[in-house]
């Protein structure tokens, strides 16, 4: 895969992600990132892959999820300004990804070599703080997986599912089809049309064209 390397000022995206971080971190860390464009759709990272560099997002969305065969399980979103923390963990300890990474939407990425991780969480503490925090909001968002799993019904499941999607994409109605919907819930496509059939009877949605609409 080929990304398109992108030609910009490092120092004033660092600045904006690291707000509180001294000059000598924001050089430090600008002279060996990287910024690309990412298209729609681009596999960041499968699992088994070892991880060499660890995306920050500064525009656009990267979906996390696991896979079991066909199905998928989302776990999270990253949005501007967050990490990919499972790719930070796998990158740190040597070992191969646990989880695929895919862009959503085109969007612009700052890529930090995974070889320099260690150095850097040494010298820096800002580093070290900014995974930190990103550790503490992934363990929230996959603790709300694991109880929406457990407790909620799948047509809630799939409603909020897509009030998620619009308020990320912040669009309305969302392009998105049924097999997409059951892809990263989980589950089976004629569950999902079944149940956005009975929302759409209810009122709370309207499906057009390959496209659902939050009323």
């Amino acid at each position: 895969m080929k990304f398109k390397a992108v030609m910009m000022e490092h120092t004033e995206i660092l600045r904006h992600i690291f707000s509180t971080a001294n000059t000598s971190f924001i050089e430090t860390i600008g002279a060996k990132a990287t910024i690309i464009e990412v298209a729609d759709k681009t596999t960041l990272l499968k699992e088994g892959q070892f991880v060499h560099a660890i995306p920050i997002v500064i525009e656009g969305l990267v979906r996390v999820y696991t896979q079991v065969e066909e199905k998928e399980l989302l776990l999270y979103y990253i949005q501007p300004g967050e990490v990919c923390i499972m790719s930070f963990s796998a990158a740190l300890k040597h070992h191969p990804s646990k989880i695929h990474a895919v862009t959503e939407g085109s969007g612009k990425l700052l890529m930090l070599p995974a070889n320099l991780l260690n150095e850097w969480l040494k010298a820096f503490p800002e580093f070290s703080t900014l995974f930190f925090n990103q550790y503490n909001e992934r363990y929230s968002a996959l603790l709300e997986t694991i109880q929406q799993l457990l407790f909620n019904k799948m047509d809630q499941r799939i409603l909020e599912f897509l009030h998620k999607k619009m308020q990320l994409l912040q669009i309305n109605p969302i392009p998105i089809s049924h097999k997409q919907i059951a892809r990263e819930l989980g589950t089976a496509r004629e569950v999902v049309s079944r149940i956005l059939k009975k929302l759409e009877i209810e009122g709370k949605i309207l499906q057009n064209n390959h496209t659902i609409k939050i009323l």
